[in-house]
């Protein structure tokens, strides 16, 4: 039976690296795999169509999916929109909470090729190899009471930092289970000593350790977590975090691989089903001119085959094409330096198109 991918291009770069991606989907259809291309409007895109960030009808078309390929969504276009229930970030977050897509995977890898890129010391980065696990549909981001209220005379905005303990058990298993995959160490990150929700945080994965012995388990603060990434990013192998801290450290982690355009990432729900995106944000700045780097989508395509469709060999072989290009010194402007080629979007794209095929 066919398996049903729905590609959500979005705002800014989004339309131009989901078109590399396809390429890549295209050709592994090519190779036998039974998929169905469908696509729709997330995003800004979403709300200038059907003035929703998250039209009816693509959500329909999600909840159908087996997997979602995701661009990018936001830009200064929207950003003064008054009513923020319409902004395109609206739009991922209501994909990511009506799906139930709570666990995020964000590796920090780095390419051998790429160790002149990172703003790191070579010695410091090269061998890089982090997973991140993130808690996606919790947290401060959903959590209720929010709002912008008057009091006293002056207004004040909050909101409302809330995990349960099934939440955080359901995210730290996912995690567990992916430390005995890779290197048997996982590390929690929490800000425990100022935040009762972290205390908690904190038990439930000492709780869940004992169901791990062939696990790891170590602590730290999401301030120290983040002095040590710069410091020393090799000491860790498996980060699990809440939304917030996550966010924020798995864009940091993505600098040390010389660019956040090289880093894809998996968004996943309790039945397999993914959306996959890479994890930079829309960059209207540089929308249509071809600068942008595909790398990061075309490798969350990687990550498509691997988790959700169940295809390692087609995963690893987009992989291989993806060094096999930064073999032959093909760089996008992002990751470019002396004695490399700059190229466009499209001709990434291309290149890696080839290095695929090639492998037949």
């Amino acid at each position: 039976m066919s398996r049903k991918i729905l590609v959500l291009p979005g705002d800014g770069i989004g339309p131009e690296i989901t078109a590399e991606a396809v390429k890549i989907l295209n050709a592994c259809r090519d190779a036998g795999l039974d998929i169905v291309l469908e696509e729709g409007l997330v995003g800004g895109a979403g709300f200038d169509a059907f003035d929703e960030p998250l039209p009816a009808e693509t959500l329909d078309m999600a909840k159908a999916a087996d997997a979602i390929l995701l661009g990018a969504v936001g830009g200064p276009k929207w950003d003064k929109l008054e009513d923020i229930g319409k902004r395109p970030e609206k739009g991922l977050l209501g994909l990511r909470k009506n799906l139930n897509l709570f666990g995020n995977l964000r590796p920090a890898l780095l390419y051998p090729q790429l160790a002149e890129a990172s703003s790191l010391k070579p010695e410091v980065v090269s061998g890089l190899d982090i997973m991140i696990v993130r808690e996606l549909t919790g947290g401060i981001y959903f959590g209720q009471p929010r709002g912008i209220e008057e009091r006293d005379g002056q207004r004040v905005g909050f909101n409302t930092y809330v995990y349960s303990e099934a939440e955080i058990e359901r995210i730290g298993r996912v995690a567990f289970e992916m430390a005995q995959k890779r290197n048997g160490r996982l590390c929690s990150v929490d800000k425990a000593n100022v935040l009762e929700v972290t205390m908690l945080w904190r038990e439930v994965m000492e709780r869940l350790s004992a169901d791990y012995p062939d696990v790891e388990l170590s602590h730290m603060y999401v301030d120290n977590a983040a002095m040590q990434l710069v410091r020393a990013p090799k000491q860790f192998d498996v980060i699990v975090t809440g939304n917030m801290f996550g966010d924020i450290l798995s864009d940091a982690a993505a600098m040390l691989t010389g660019s956040i355009g090289m880093l894809p990432s998996a968004s996943l729900n309790e039945n397999g089903q993914g959306m996959y995106e890479p994890c930079h944000g829309s960059a209207p700045d540089i929308a249509g001119q071809g600068l942008a780097n595909p790398l990061a989508t075309i490798l969350s395509v990687a990550m498509m085959l691997r988790y959700t469709l169940n295809e390692t060999a087609l995963a690893e072989r987009i992989e291989r094409a993806v060094g096999n290009v930064l073999d032959q010194g093909l760089r996008t402007a992002d990751i470019a330096y002396a004695g490399t080629r700059k190229v466009t979007t499209a001709e990434m794209g291309d290149a890696v198109l080839e290095a695929f095929r090639a492998q037949r």
